[in-house]
């Protein structure tokens, strides 16, 4: 992966404690930077659904393309190849739930049934396990708290802590499976699981602290929607590979498909942020400096941090810019500011500086 220039990560900076970065140095609000962010990208914050629907859907395809070739494939260095592309690509069209919590329904009508009915519910992860989990993470007064369902302190945390957590999600698939096909319809007559399922089997977060309230209003229809339909799917797939009508190399491929994706997904959260909070309350200028951008030059982000995820930090002071536009605006941004500015203090060069940066920097504190 190519580099791109900026400023050294320890040099002091105008207006910032130079050891911006550590859990207990509060600091404060860069009013330059939060101005000239939502002054030059005013007119960016509008979604465009061709956009959308045009990379969602072709990346839809040629994930489940590439899956059903690998599945019926009978060269194994072919399917291994085109199990990767699946990986790739339905990676990507998963990588829109993080759209769906963001852009308004009435702004991409029929967008989110699609994406639910294409990917969300094939995939056993509807988007109900996102939505109202993601917007807490980014309330000010929650980001980095223990109340912030997306966040943990690995930075300070065991060493260990950094391969545990990618190893957990490899097990995603056998855990969704179960959720959906035993979970769910047992806890729709038994009360008491029914709490346990929606306050800790029902969101994509990391905190394990972390518990979910019931949903209301237009989620709970869509929630309980959902939920029926990967339940069905769940027990119609174990059920088809029990009797034999999906062979087990087929299903195998299935899982390991899926397996691949969510621990690339968990690869890219290990590193959207730097993860040195303690628990503290942060000022927006913080929050920014704790989350990560990976921009161009670099070429590799767009395949493991798609769909506008490599503007990570950006997206922290921008959540409103669609991710087609988060490029412009960073670009557009970094037109107005010095080199001295604090936003050039979020951009890395790549993902494996950045996975070095955690390790070294949890190892360091233990």
């Amino acid at each position: 992966m190519s580099s791109t220039t900026i400023p050294p990560k320890n040099a002091p900076e105008a207006g910032v404690d130079p050891r911006a970065g550590s859990a207990s140095v509060p600091i404060g609000e860069d009013n330059e930077l939060i101005r000239t962010a939502a002054k030059t990208t005013r007119d960016l914050n509008t979604p465009k659904p061709a956009i959308y629907w045009a990379d969602f859907l072709a990346s839809v395809t040629a994930g489940y393309g590439s899956l059903l070739g690998a599945i019926f494939s009978q060269s194994t260095s072919l399917a291994i190849f085109l199990g990767f592309i699946a990986v790739l690509a339905l990676y990507r069209a998963g990588s829109f739930i993080h759209e769906l919590t963001h852009v308004r329904r009435n702004a991409l009508p029929g967008f989110h049934f699609a994406w639910n009915a294409l990917f969300g519910v094939p995939m056993l992860i509807p988007s109900f396990m996102y939505e109202g989990i993601h917007s807490i993470h980014h309330r000010t007064k929650k980001y980095g708290t223990a109340e912030d369902p997306e966040y943990l302190p690995l930075a300070l945390m065991k060493p260990w802590s950094v391969p545990l957590f990618v190893i957990v999600a490899s097990l995603a698939p056998v855990a969704l499976l179960f959720r959906y096909a035993i979970l769910s319809p047992l806890s729709a007559i038994i009360p008491p699981l029914r709490r346990i399922v929606v306050e800790r089997y029902s969101g994509l977060i990391i905190n394990p602290e972390f518990r979910r309230k019931p949903p209301e209003g237009d989620l709970k229809r869509r929630w309980l929607a959902c939920e029926i339909g990967a339940s069905i799917w769940a027990i119609a797939l174990i059920s088809m590979v029990a009797t034999g009508v999906i062979p087990m190399r087929a299903f195998l491929i299935y899982l390991s498909v899926l397996s691949a994706s969510v621990v690339l997904n968990q690869i890219r959260t290990l590193v959207a942020h730097l993860w040195e909070n303690d628990g503290q309350e942060m000022s927006v200028t913080a929050q920014y400096l704790d989350s990560v951008n990976v921009p161009p030059p670099a070429t590799l982000p767009a395949l493991w941090a798609p769909v506008g995820l490599r503007y990570h930090a950006l997206h922290h002071l921008l959540p409103g810019v669609p991710y087609h536009s988060l490029g412009e605006a960073h670009r557009r941004i970094a037109a107005e500011l010095p080199r001295e500015s604090n936003f050039y203090r979020a951009d890395h060069d790549s993902l494996w500086t950045l996975i070095v940066g955690l390790v070294r920097g949890s190892g360091g504190r233990n």
